[in-house]
């Protein structure tokens, strides 16, 4: 399974990588971009099973991201991982079509709570 990470912090990619391996999901194909606009590139190059965006990001933020992966017809589950988690921003999120939003801090637990669903 391919999933891509995208947040503008190469630290935070880290550590949304290394809470995956810690919550079980070592193994995967793990894809990094640094901003909306190489999210959106990689997506539709690389088709991957799962996307982990952060909200806030340069050159195209996260919505605006889902939004053009979902226009260029991707359909995979797509979800947040940011700082923010107000009531707005996830019926935002939720009617671009992201499944969930995982507000930082986060765990291990709260990673294998959203994603045990999709990725078994």
């Amino acid at each position: 399974m391919k999933i891509l990470i995208a947040d503008d912090s190469r630290v935070m990619r880290q550590i949304v990588t290394r809470t995956l391996r810690q919550a079980g999901y070592e193994g995967h194909d793990l894809v990094e971009a640094e901003n909306g606009k190489e999210l959106y590139d990689t997506a539709m190059a690389q088709k991957p099973d799962l996307v982990l965006s952060d909200w806030n990001m340069p050159e195209m933020n996260g919505l605006e991201a889902l939004k053009a992966v979902r226009a260029g017809g991707l359909t995979m589950p797509f979800g947040f991982v940011t700082t923010e988690g107000t009531p707005e921003m996830r019926k935002m999120a939720e009617d671009a079509g992201a499944l969930f939003l995982i507000t930082k801090p986060f765990t291990a637990e709260s990673f294998k709570e959203m994603l045990d669903p999709i990725l078994g």
